[in-house]
């Protein structure tokens, strides 16, 4: 098997200035450490922050600036994602470049943050390309892994390494770890799950191996996270199980029924019950006709209380 080692770069981020100085010199500093490292990525929505006015054409500048750093060192690169300005939609898009500085695949993000990530319009198309004499990778971003038939698609396609740059600085990143190791696990891969800091998120970023076990965990600081796989591990766990138990993949190819929750058109009372998209507020949290009871207890005169004279035939009077 070809060595082949990757390298995950969790860095600040400025939502209010641009980041690709910033990353361009990380990299310089990275590979000057590391130097057999074959392949670089970054967080999500690393170069230009998570705010959509930020949102750059693609291909653009950008994309420019990152084949020239990848070629200047020779490896494959997944600059993290940016918003994409297109045909007055923006898209969440991730750009993989390999060692000569050509891009090899670009990916938009199937699975915007809604209703947070608003004015974002999610992808369609999944996203898995080769490595000459090395293996499949897949790319996925952030909230896709939520959604299991994502990272599923992709080892159907193929896929023995997963890419999965990431913004996360909410309370739920203690559940992402926790899905970053299943998706691991139930798709016999390797999982890179690199977050940013500040406003990039809250650092984390996690490495897991094909049987789900965590290969390395970063806390919240800045950290080169240079990883060296052995996607035989892959095909071995694949030929003859998890832990040489479970094979999901194989049992899921040989029992491929029909999901009809899958079907395009049709519809499912239940998540139709569910409401609309939207973000919680408090009258829906605590419940309208609460609110509506508490405000007219609230204007409802008190009544006076004249006295706490107890009758002499009160047994407790003394």
């Amino acid at each position: 098997m070809k060595p082949f080692s990757i390298a995950g770069i969790q860095m600040r981020i400025s939502a209010s200035t641009p980041n690709v100085d910033a990353m361009k010199l990380k990299l310089d500093i990275l590979m000057n450490m590391y130097p057999w490292v074959d392949m670089v990525m970054f967080s999500e929505l690393c170069a230009y922050g998570p705010l959509t006015t930020n949102a750059q054409v693609v291909p653009g500048e950008f994309e420019q600036e990152m084949c020239a750093a990848a070629a200047k060192h020779g490896i494959w690169l997944l600059p993290g994602s940016i918003f994409e300005q297109k045909d007055d939609k923006i898209y969440n898009t991730a750009t993989v470049i390999d060692p000569e500085g050509s891009v090899m695949a670009r990916y938009r993000k199937m699975f915007p943050f809604y209703p947070y990530e608003v004015g974002v319009t999610g992808g369609h198309e999944f996203c898995v390309f080769d490595v000459p004499d090395v293996g499949k990778f897949g790319v996925s971003i952030c909230y896709d892994m939520w959604f299991p038939e994502t990272t599923r698609t992709l080892a159907v396609l193929g896929a023995e390494v997963i890419l999965h740059p990431t913004l996360t600085g909410t309370i739920d990143r203690e559940i992402e770890l926790s899905i970053a190791r299943a998706s691991a696990a139930i798709n016999q891969c390797y999982f890179f799950d690199i977050n940013g800091l500040d406003a990039g998120g809250s650092g984390r970023s996690i490495v897991c191996g094909p049987e789900g076990r965590v290969i390395y965990q970063a806390e919240n600081n800045e950290e080169f996270i240079p990883i060296e796989i052995n996607l035989e591990k892959v095909r071995r766990s694949r030929e003859l199980g998890v832990l040489r138990l479970g094979q999901p993949l194989k049992s899921f190819r040989d029992h491929m029924i029909d999901f009809t929750v899958y079907q395009r058109g049709a519809k499912h009372p239940y998540l139709e019950s569910l409401g609309p998209l939207i973000k919680p507020k408090r009258v829906q949290e605590l419940g309208e006709l609460q609110i509506k009871d508490e405000v007219r207890q609230a204007q409802e005169p008190k009544p006076t209380i004249i006295s706490s004279f107890r009758p002499p035939s009160d047994p407790f009077t003394i």
